[in-house]
């Protein structure tokens, strides 16, 4: 599974995304839409009109850092908001979004009630 160190913060923003942004145009996006700190270490992720591609925006200490994802089948699941700003998340929601599962309420194992 693939997905962020536990501990750091992650965003969702939500509305729509222009995807022909890059970096430094997503990162002015944290500074005026989400006024936050792009460079805070944070991850910041974006979705644009076609669900199926997401980026994720987060500065490691060094530089800027951008990851795509394009799902070859199904949507990536979105705050279904109109409004402008962000969700946070956990990290291990974060990992469940990139899988291009649920991450609102993931199903939980059911444990056995009888032993033996």
């Amino acid at each position: 599974m693939i997905g962020p160190p536990a501990g750091v913060r992650v965003y969702l923003a939500c509305g729509v995304t222009d995807m022909r942004k890059g970096m430094i145009g997503l990162a002015m996006l944290v500074r005026q839409g989400l006024a936050d700190d792009p460079f805070s270490g944070a991850l910041f992720a974006f979705r644009g009109r076609n669900a199926g591609l997401i980026k994720v925006l987060w500065h490691d200490g060094i530089g800027l850092c951008l990851l795509t994802k394009r799902l070859e089948r199904g949507q990536f699941i979105w705050p279904s908001t109109t409004t402008t700003g962000a969700v946070a998340l956990s990290a291990a929601q974060l990992a469940t979004l990139l899988e291009g599962c649920e991450w609102r309420a993931p199903i939980q194992a059911r444990r056995p009630e009888l032993v033996g």
